[in-house]
């Protein structure tokens, strides 16, 4: 079982996205557990305060060391975790590899970002890796959070029910997945291709790799690189 905590200062942001398809699956067969911490029950003085004003001055609040450090502290006390992730745009990018190493976890912590950012010593000195899903800014972590937690959490072995499924995601081997199509196999004249109707399993692989090749050619080629690189060895 993976244990992912996510801690957030709004975490009603979080209740939708592991309730509901293959991610309630997840939990509901006890694969994947999912908890949302409020990082104001560890914020500091009568208000719970969990932000403050950057030195130096300029725009924009900073969410503080201390409430994230005793957060992660009270964590730290119930379990040993594999990484202490924090969503930020300056981080790596998040792959389908990345998503597999995780998926091998035991317990993560994803700490989401919030106002202006966090106090930069959070990030030197608590946090062990930093991921983005991509080169722009969200108003805070939490949908990021999502996105990870789905990405990594469809690969536990049993979440799917076609366990073969995920392998053939895009991606999984540095290619874009081939076309996929369902029935009519005629719909207005528009057609299935002949080869997914013969039922020779040998030429529908063949016919899916050379799509799968075109598709990337056409509109990531810089996959091809990495594909390549895998092929050679």
């Amino acid at each position: 079982m993976l244990h992912i905590d996510i801690i957030s200062v709004v975490p009603a942001l979080l209740e939708s996205p592991f309730s509901h398809s293959i991610m309630k699956r997840a939990r509901d067969r006890g694969l994947l557990e999912v908890d949302v911490i409020d990082l104001r029950e560890y914020g500091i003085n009568k208000h719970a305060q969990v932000d403050d004003y950057q030195f130096g001055g300029g725009a924009g609040m900073v969410m503080m060391i201390e409430p994230v450090d005793r957060c992660l502290a009270d964590l730290k006390a119930k379990r040993t975790y594999d990484e202490i992730i924090y969503l930020s745009p300056d981080g790596e990018l998040l792959q389908q590899s990345v998503a597999n190493q995780l998926s091998l976890c035991g317990n993560l912590v994803l700490i989401c970002g919030h106002y202006k950012g966090i106090d930069e010593r959070i990030r030197q000195h608590l946090v062990t890796r930093e991921i983005s899903i991509g080169d722009y800014v969200l108003s805070g972590g939490e949908l990021a959070a999502a996105v990870l937690v789905d990405a990594v959490g469809r690969l536990i072995p049993g979440v799917l029910n076609d366990e073969t499924s995920a392998l053939s995601d895009s991606f999984q081997d540095d290619l874009l997945a081939p076309p996929v199509y369902t029935r009519p196999a005629d719909y207005k004249g528009w057609k299935v291709p002949e080869v997914l109707l013969s039922g020779h399993d040998a030429k529908i692989a063949a016919w899916r790799q050379e799509e799968s090749l075109k598709r990337t050619k056409e509109r990531r080629p810089g996959l091809l690189k990495n594909f390549e690189n895998q092929e050679g060895k």
